[in-house]
């Protein structure tokens, strides 16, 4: 690269002190000639802050007056960043020095590539996928999203069986890369979301207007992951469905987005029964609740603007099945198992 792009890497944090202790050392080794590194904090109570200026000075803090989720937060935050490429990096990420360049290097080479994500492993288990991106993100054609190297609760164990980089359909926010210009242009994220699911409707969206979202495989971080919301949270269930359905209504046509989304809410019945049969009572409520704040949302409007101007590389990465039917009925369970046919 010639000209060298200007990278900063930007941590939100809220309440998240001792992911910070942990993790931040290993960010501070980043490799990147023009690298700025950012904390956004979300209105944190916990002395996250002080420990910022106490022990790292020479790092930019930009403060919101409250938890703005993940959503809010970073946009109010990006808006008042200077830099050709923002990576989004959770607290809870450990890195290696030269993580940056891979990524940079491929998304500078096609000014179509929009956005982009490293190899996402655990940090607990290093050898492991992480459920949170792990090869990259896809999607099936009733809207439930899942990685290259993890199919619900299944996890894979990274064998080098997903080392070929190239276009996939998401991008964790766990570790995302993105290019300054396609944010602005495409709205940031869409704050209704507040938190989970938000990454894979900006990628949507981003093709939609006509990019590409790539995976490297020559860069790998790990990731703890349900640092904030754990799996058993009944607020993170209500996420979960509230936006996936949002995710359908912004992204498809009208009159295709009403037919998925009645498909799903007959779905999201049979996960209310599932609840119910396991004796989780709030998460069954939480998925109503999730239905009943998306016909609200229908009638409030808002969200970024809808900007589309092809629908044909925004199927890339799309699984033109049901993969809720081939992980539980047919016990396809890694990603390799599935028919790559049936990938658009």
């Amino acid at each position: 690269m010639t000209n060298t792009p200007k990278v900063a890497i930007v941590i939100l944090n809220w309440n998240g002190v001792k992911y910070l202790r942990d993790f931040l050392p290993s960010v501070l080794t980043s490799i990147w000639p023009n690298l700025d590194i950012v904390v956004g904090d979300n209105g944190s109570t916990d002395g996250s802050i002080e420990f910022l200026t106490q022990n790292y000075p020479t790092i930019r803090i930009i403060k919101n007056d409250q938890n703005y989720g993940f959503t809010g937060g970073y946009n109010r935050v990006l808006e008042k960043v200077d830099a050709d490429y923002f990576i989004l990096l959770n607290s809870d990420v450990e890195v290696h020095p030269g993580w940056i360049e891979p990524v940079i290097s491929l998304m500078e080479s096609d000014p179509l590539i929009a956005a982009a994500a490293p190899k996402i492993k655990a940090f607990a288990d290093k050898d492991h996928f992480e459920h949170a991106g792990a090869a990259g993100g896809f999607i099936d054609v009733y809207g439930y999203p899942f990685c290259r190297g993890r199919m619900f609760y299944e996890i894979e164990q990274d064998k080098g069986q997903y080392q070929q980089s190239g276009e996939i359909f998401w991008a964790s926010g766990a570790a995302m890369f993105v290019k300054k210009k396609y944010w602005v242009e495409a709205g940031g994220f869409d704050d209704r979301f507040f938190a989970h699911m938000e990454e894979i409707d900006l990628c949507w969206r981003l093709k939609n207007m006509g990019y590409k979202v790539v995976y490297c495989a020559e860069s790998e971080v790990y990731h703890v992951g349900g640092g904030t919301l754990n799996t058993e949270n009944p607020f993170k269930t209500f996420l979960n469905f509230r936006n996936n359905l949002l995710l359908l209504r912004n992204n498809l046509s009208f009159w295709r987005g009403m037919l998925i989304i009645f498909i799903r809410f007959w779905m999201d019945l049979l996960a209310i029964v599932r609840f119910l049969n396991e004796g989780k009572r709030r998460d069954a409520w939480a998925v109503s609740r999730a239905h009943q704040n998306f016909v609200l949302q229908l009638f409030k409007g808002g969200g970024p603007k809808r900007n589309r101007r092809s629908n044909l590389r925004a199927l890339k990465g799309m699984y033109r099945s049901s993969i809720v039917w081939d992980f539980f009925m047919k016990k396809k369970h890694t990603f390799s198992s599935l028919d790559p046919k049936k990938f658009y």
